[in-house]
């Protein structure tokens, strides 16, 4: 059966809801408030997340997201590591480009932990 969707949005959690707003503002996303424990973060006009001021560290730490870039990683990559997050938001990191056989990815956990995979498939 096709299911006539129109978005899937996932719901990620955060240490301090604060620090992790300005963390996906930093990286470019809008974030637009819904109530005073949740947000809804768009990372374009048809991808979105919402956000939870709600923090277990088993979810969290678990919790992986694979955003998709349409082409050149290598810019997207250069124009996140300048955005310095490592040294804004503690517990983020960000990893070098990977290659893999399927395509090229680097990784960046968010402040409470969230893994997002920035990826391009060949």
């Amino acid at each position: 059966m096709i299911h006539p969707a129109k978005s899937i949005r996932t719901f990620l959690g955060s240490k301090n809801y604060k620090e992790s707003i300005r963390f996906y503002q930093v990286l470019g996303f809008e974030v637009k408030p819904l109530d005073p424990k949740m947000s809804l973060v768009r990372v374009n006009d048809s991808l979105a997340f919402y956000l939870q001021d709600y923090y277990l560290k088993s979810w969290c730490e678990n919790s992986m997201i694979f955003l998709e870039i349409e082409s050149d990683l290598e810019s997207y990559w250069e124009a996140v590591k300048v955005l310095g997050l490592p040294d804004k938001f503690p517990g983020t990191k960000l990893s070098t480009i990977k290659h893999n056989d399927w395509g090229n990815e680097f990784f960046l956990h968010d402040p409470a932990g969230v893994l997002w995979h920035f990826g391009i498939f060949h």
